[in-house]
């Protein structure tokens, strides 16, 4: 009894029919590959740091608040130049008619650094009147006024008014010989004053002012006040030097105290005037923050979402050039191989000149004519892809080549020869299937290499372009040596990324070569 449960416990085990469904799953060469990769724990470890990287670049962008080309800006407080100022040393002229001609005025200059009373200028005498050290009358040899010459500046103590000649004349003489009252013109019944200070007043109006300086706003609508003239006059003829040329005063307006500094340029014997305004100016350099993970980039960017939109341009321009270079490999290399001969001959040639051209000089080269043609971006990204393709379809077409030679003699080959099926058809059916577990192999190791590329070619300001990111072109900044040391957070994610996705290529490259051989142990 015993006996015969144990019999009836062990069931015979079924056998499967060489037919039969399951064990053709069994027998599956996609199986049995996908097996022997998934076998290799290094390979699996590429392919999930590909998956990682590929969600990472397109996937991130969905959910990234920001855009690829969105700026930032943030509010700083910064000395703004607002105007400049310059002691009033070489001699200006005016006429009624306009201003004088240029040989007249260097004659004119000549007698009066002289202490002449008159000049001869292309046959014409004239006469000089001095009207103290910084105010003259030049006349001609009628007695009727000419020009003036002068040092000093008229200033208004109002915004909008005009400075007419005989105001400029009337003030300026009266300036020499002060304190006096006087009228511009005989026309004019109107009666000004000067005061020591220079102050003009139109009856009891403060008017005008005459000044020893030039003092100008860098602003059009900016007008300085006579107080702030002033005031920037006694510093920089009494204030305090600072370190840096740097002087620094306060004017009241309004009720409101501001500070300005002014700094001396030597070289131009001016004054630059500035001071602190708040400045809306790009978030450059921003350490991470709860608004942008890794920071900004120089031209203040988020830097997270730049990374992602990087690496969908690496990826898209690796994987693009890798279509590109097969394409055009399995097509020549297949022609060659299958017909052999001559034709054979002269592909094997074309492809022994295309190794022998310098690739890194020519790219460099088409870089700097699109950089002087000023290529748009987009294109520029189209040229580098065709560009990096052609260069690179001899290597897959050599290994094609190989593969159909060493295909072609063989009882499948000749089976199809026998059945009268067409050349291209036995090229592209039943030989060029073959090849494709090597040509998977060997694109998936150059995708990685043309990311290197790629990422060099930009990172040298060769490649894509900015706007637009890469993760070449995002470690440019590297190029300073301050950015280097001082914003790890700009390069070194970027660099991180294509370290990472190279080396899962590779990885997942040597998986797959593993996997496709058949000598390999299940």
């Amino acid at each position: 009894m015993e006996e015969l449960n144990e019999k009836e416990v062990k069931q015979p085990e079924e056998e499967l029919s060489l037919n039969d469904d399951r064990r053709v799953k069994v027998l599956s060469p996609g199986t049995l590959v996908a097996k022997r990769f998934f076998r290799n724990k290094i390979a699996v470890v590429g392919l999930v740091i590909l998956v990682i990287m590929f969600l990472f670049s397109f996937g991130g962008i969905l959910l990234s608040p920001y855009s690829e080309k969105q700026y930032f800006y943030k509010e700083e407080e910064m000395r703004q130049p607002i105007g400049g100022a310059k002691e009033l040393t070489e001699l200006s002229y005016a006429s009624e008619a306009g201003s004088p001609s240029p040989t007249l005025k260097i004659a004119a200059r000549r007698a009066i650094k002289a202490n002449e009373t008159a000049f001869t200028d292309a046959g014409e005498t004239y006469t000089i009147e001095y009207y103290g050290d910084r105010f003259f009358e030049v006349f001609d040899k009628d007695g009727n006024l000419s020009f003036i010459a002068y040092y000093n500046s008229v200033n208004f103590i109002s915004a909008g008014e005009e400075l007419t000649f005989d105001l400029r004349r009337a003030a300026l003489k009266a300036y020499e010989q002060k304190p006096i009252s006087f009228s511009v013109n005989a026309t004019d019944s109107t009666l000004y004053s000067i005061d020591e200070d220079g102050l003009i007043k139109r009856g009891e109006e403060d008017y005008a002012y005459v000044l020893s300086y030039s003092i100008n706003a860098t602003e059009e609508d900016k007008f300085f006040s006579k107080d702030f003239k002033f005031a920037l006059i006694d510093c920089i003829e009494n204030g305090e030097m600072k370190e840096g040329n740097e002087k620094e005063f306060t004017v009241t307006e309004n009720g409101v105290s501001t500070t300005y500094f002014i700094f001396y340029d030597a070289a131009k014997n001016t004054w630059d005037i500035k001071e602190y305004r708040y400045t809306r100016i790009y978030d450059r350099y921003s350490a991470p923050s709860k608004e942008h993970w890794l920071g900004t980039d120089g031209h203040g960017m988020d830097m997270l979402t730049r990374l992602m939109y990087g690496g969908r341009v690496s990826l898209l321009v690796g994987f693009i050039v890798v279509i590109i270079e097969t394409v055009l490999g399995v097509i020549i290399g297949g022609i060659s191989g299958y017909f052999g001969r001559w034709v054979d001959n002269l592909i094997m040639r074309i492809v022994d000149i295309f190794y022998c051209i310098p690739s890194t000089p020519l790219l460099i080269i088409l870089g700097a004519m699109m950089d002087a043609m000023k290529v748009d971006p987009t294109l520029r990204m189209v040229y580098l892809m065709l560009t990096l393709g052609f260069l690179g379809w001899p290597g897959v077409a050599r290994l094609v080549r190989g593969q159909i030679l060493s295909l072609r003699e063989q009882e499948f080959m000749t089976a199809t020869e026998a059945c009268g099926i067409r050349a291209s058809k036995r090229i592209f059916k039943h030989l060029i299937p073959n090849v494709i577990p090597q040509l998977i192999v060997t694109c998936t190791m150059g995708l990685g290499s043309t990311i290197i590329t790629e990422a060099t070619l930009s990172f040298l300001g060769l490649g894509v372009r900015f706007p637009f990111a890469s993760w070449g072109n995002i470690i440019n900044d590297v190029n300073d040596i301050y950015v280097l040391t001082n914003y790890l957070f700009v390069w070194i994610p970027a660099g991180v990324c294509i370290v990472l996705t190279v080396l899962a290529f590779n990885l997942v490259g040597d998986g797959l070569r593993d996997a496709f051989d058949p000598k390999m142990k299940r």
